[in-house]
């Protein structure tokens, strides 16, 4: 079986050899030992509740229970920019007119912009080829959401998620070439790297203050502005179908979109429900459902059937103590699909 927890101390290895996997683009997930290790050492602060919500990173990992092997790991950010700058470029548009001449043009801009500090952040979703199959790159995407439903107060209303920018074939991203490297002057592996890093005033040192016209950046690169990779396609859909959408901010490098959304708003938080779990089996028409149980400290998630809005979930032994509870604890379930996929 599979069970989403929070993430522990000894995950390291694993989520190191994961991060190698991940490849360049995922800022919040590279290979570096001293930078996953803090990260892990925080996610674990932040589910005791020993450092402030703002400061917190809750990190999870799926995990293979029949040989605690790691398959994914997804996390969500307290609050991002305030320790360190957090950029965006913020997409405007200006417009220059002549009656004498008339012309009238439109053109669009990039604003550097720190609009998004202080946001709630969902980052770092990954999961190993082997186990993309089924059900599990939802479940464990939108295991994110059911955690904020669960402990909303932990977080800020505002929440957004940075998607991984488009790159070729050759791992090459056309926004970069065309713009980024004119002004830092270095692969676009080792400007990620630096930012992963914690490594960002060479951000505001470098890059210009003033709008960048889209129209004098080459083709390759205005095609690419708020495009995903390839592999990040269905998780933007995924987050959009969860209530999250596109306002017009991408990331600086790659020009990824940032997806935002109102927690208040976030189909988890209208449409999951706190149950009695009870043991046994359902008679009813069940559909597939995300199951957790509701401690901070040893936070755990399944994915099962039952019977959506019940009052009451059946839940066999196993999955009982997969999630940690006894019969008649409460716990959190919400459905996998939206009504209009119910039937997915």
């Amino acid at each position: 079986m599979l069970v989403i927890r929070a993430v522990k101390t000894d995950d390291l290895d694993a989520l190191i050899e994961m991060a190698r996997q991940a490849g360049s683009g995922m800022t919040t997930l590279k290979p570096d030992r001293k930078m996953l290790g803090d990260r892990v050492a925080t996610a674990v602060a932040s589910f005791n509740e020993s450092i402030p919500p703002e400061k917190r990173d809750y990190m999870f990992v799926l995990e293979h229970t029949e040989d605690g092997s790691i398959a994914g790991v997804c996390a969500i950010k307290g609050a991002v920019g305030l320790t360190e700058p957090f950029y965006n470029y913020r997409i405007g548009t200006l417009v220059h007119c002549s009656r004498e001449l008339n012309v009238f043009t439109r053109m669009e801009t990039l604003y550097l912009s720190n609009d998004l500090t202080g946001s709630s952040e969902l980052c770092s979703l990954f999961l190993l080829p082997q186990y993309r199959a089924g059900f599990n790159g939802k479940w464990l995407s939108k295991s994110r959401f059911l955690f904020i439903a669960q402990f909303q107060q932990l977080f800020t209303e505002k929440i957004i998620a940075e998607m991984r920018g488009y790159q070729d074939e050759n791992g090459v991203s056309p926004f970069y070439e065309g713009l980024g490297r004119h002004f830092f002057k270095m692969d676009f592996d080792h400007v990620d790297g630096l930012t992963a890093l914690g490594k960002k005033s060479f951000i505001a040192e470098l890059m210009p203050r003033q709008p960048l016209y889209v129209d004098y950046l080459p083709d390759s690169a205005r095609d690419v502005i708020g495009k995903v990779h390839t592999s990040t396609q269905p998780a933007r859909k995924l987050l959009e179908n969860e209530g999250m959408h596109y306002e017009g901010y991408v990331d600086i490098f790659d020009a990824g979109p940032v997806l935002q959304g109102r927690v208040s708003e976030l189909r988890a938080v209208r449409d999951s429900v706190l149950a009695e779990a009870v043991e046994g089996v359902h008679e009813e028409e069940t559909e597939h459902l995300l199951v957790s149980n509701t401690r901070l400290t040893d936070f755990r998630m399944i994915l099962t059937r039952g019977v959506p809005g019940a009052a009451r979930i059946a839940l066999s032994a196993q999955e009982m103590s997969q999630l940690h509870v006894q019969a008649g604890e409460e716990v959190r379930t919400l459905p996998l699909n939206t009504r209009k996929n119910a039937n997915a």
